[in-house]
C-alpha cells in the first residue's frame, strides 16, 4: 500500500483525521482545563487521556517510571518508536495558565491520527503522559528511570504567544530554604529575640544584589512562604523557595555557591541558623533538533500559520523536555492561542488556553505533530537525518 501512497496524500490523511476529532479533542482539553490539578496529583486528567486513547485502540500502562499519574499509551509494534509527550499538571492558584491542557490533547490526537501513518509504514506511535513539569521535573525523573530508553524521537506542543519551533530552555534547580532563630515579646524583650524574618529578608536583598554580577542568561527568584505570625513577637522561623536558572550545567555550581552565600551572610549577621535543600531535579537545557524542527516547520507552515523564523528562538523559561533532550532526538515547538502582550502563567492565559483562539492551536499543533509523525515513518532518510544529527549534537 505504501508504494501507492504519497507522502503528501498520507501527510493530508492524518490531518483530515485530526479534523475528524474535533469536537472530542476540543472536550477532552476542556475536560482537563475544567478540573486543574497539581504536580503528580493530576488523576482525572489521566483518566480522561487514557479512557480516549484506549477507546481509540491504544494499549495503555500506568504508573510510567515509577510515577503515579503517569502512563504510557502505544499503537504499533517496532521500530521506528515515535513518542508525543503530554503534559497535565496545573499552576497554584491559577489552573491552566500554561496551557498544559492543549499540551495533552494535542499529544492524543495526533497519535490517533498517526495510526493511520503506522498501518501503512509500521512502526510505532506512543504518548507518553509526563506529571509534574511545573516544579518537579516529572520528565527528568522518567529519563533517569529509563522510560525513554527505546524511543527514537519524542515530540511535543506548547501554547505560547508565537508560532515557533525552537525553545531555548534554562538549566535550573529548586532551592528551599529555612531560618531558625529565636522567637520574644517584640516590645519587651527584644534584645532576647532571634529575628529568622530578618535573617530571609537580608538574604533576599543579597540575591537581589547579586543579579547584577551574573552571566547573561542567569535568574534568580523566590517567594518568602513563611514570616511569622504575629506583629508583636519576634519570628523565628521563616522559609522560602527559590528557582536558579543559569544556561549552562558548568556555570549552575559555581552560581549555587554564590546564592548559598547570600544566606550564609544574613546567618551570620543576624546570629540564626539556616538549612537548605537544593531540589533533586536539574532542569537541563534544551537540546533543538532542528533537522526534526525543520519538518515541524514545515508542516506547520502548510496550515498557513503566521511563523516567526525558523531561528527564531522564545523567551527564556525552563522545561523538563530538556532532559528528554538530552537523550533522545526532541523538539519543543510553540504554537500561538493569543496575543503576544498577554503572558504565561497568568489567569489571562488559562482563559485563552479554553478560547477559540486555544481550540485552533490544539487542532494546529495535534495537526502539524501527526504530519510530522507521517514523515518520520514514511521517509527513512528524514529519521535518519534527525538519528545522525543528534549523534553529533552529542559529541560537541
Amino acid at each position: 500500500m505504501r508504494k501507492n501512497l504519497s507522502l503528501d496524500t498520507l501527510r493530508q490523511e492524518v490531518k483530515s483525521l485530526v479534523d475528524d476529532q474535533r469536537f472530542d479533542l476540543i472536550a477532552l482539553s476542556c475536560g482537563i482545563h475544567d478540573e486543574p490539578e497539581l504536580a503528580f496529583h493530576e488523576e482525572h486528567a489521566v483518566a480522561l487521556l487514557t479512557a480516549y486513547l484506549e477507546k481509540n485502540g491504544f494499549t495503555i500502562e500506568t504508573g510510567s517510571g515509577g510515577l503515579k499519574t503517569a502512563f504510557t499509551a502505544s499503537y504499533g509494534s517496532g521500530s521506528p518508536s515515535i513518542a508525543l509527550l503530554a503534559e497535565y499538571d496545573a499552576l497554584p492558584g491559577i489552573g491552566h495558565g500554561c496551557g498544559h491542557n492543549i499540551i495533552a490533547a494535542a499529544a492524543a490526537g495526533a497519535a490517533v491520527a498517526a495510526r493511520r501513518a503506522v498501518n501503512v509504514c509500521g512502526g510505532t506511535i506512543l504518548v507518553i503522559g509526563t506529571p509534574g513539569e511545573e516544579v518537579y521535573g516529572g520528565k527528568a525523573i522518567m529519563v533517569e528511570a529509563g522510560v525513554f530508553a527505546d524511543i527514537d524521537v519524542a515530540m511535543m506542543v506548547h501554547p505560547g504567544v508565537r508560532n515557533r519551533v525552537l525553545t531555548e530552555a534554562l538549566v535550573c534547580v529548586n532551592l528551599d530554604i529555612e531560618f531558625f532563630g529565636k522567637e520574644a515579646h517584640a516590645a519587651a524583650y527584644p534584645d532576647q529575640g532571634i529575628n529568622a524574618l530578618d535573617a530571609m529578608i537580608l538574604a533576599y536583598n543579597g540575591v537581589n544584589s547579586l543579579r547584577q554580577h551574573l552571566r547573561e542568561k542567569s535568574r534568580i527568584h523566590g517567594i518568602i512562604t513563611s514570616g511569622g505570625e504575629a506583629a508583636n513577637v519576634v519570628p523565628g522561623y521563616s522559609a522560602a523557595k527559590f528557582m536558579v536558572r543559569c544556561a549552562d550545567m558548568d556555570y549552575l555550581e559555581e552560581l549555587k555557591r554564590k546564592v548559598l552565600d547570600c544566606f550564609t551572610g544574613a546567618a551570620l549577621a543576624t546570629g540564626a541558623r539556616f538549612e537548605y535543600r537544593w531540589g533533586d531535579v536539574v532542569y537541563a537545557p534544551m537540546n533543538n533538533n532542528f533537522c526534526l524542527a525543520r519538518a515541524f516547520y514545515e508542516n506547520l507552515e502548510s496550515l498557513r500559520r503566521p511563523l516567526e523564523p525558523f531561528d527564531a528562538v522564545g523567551r527564556l523559561g525552563s522545561t523538563d523536555m530538556g532532559n528528554v533532550s538530552q537523550v533522545v532526538p526532541s523538539i519543543h515547538p510553540s504554537i500561538a492561542i493569543a496575543p503576544p502582550a498577554i503572558s504565561l502563567h497568568t489567569e489571562e492565559f488559562a482563559e485563552a488556553a479554553i478560547s477559540d483562539g486555544g481550540n485552533t492551536g490544539l487542532l494546529d499543533g495535534a495537526s502539524a505533530l501527526a504530519m510530522t509523525v507521517a514523515g518520520l515513518l514514511y521517509d527513512k532518510n528524514l529519521l535518519n537525518s534527525v538519528t545522525a544529527e543528534f549523534k553529533q549534537s552529542l559529541s560537541k
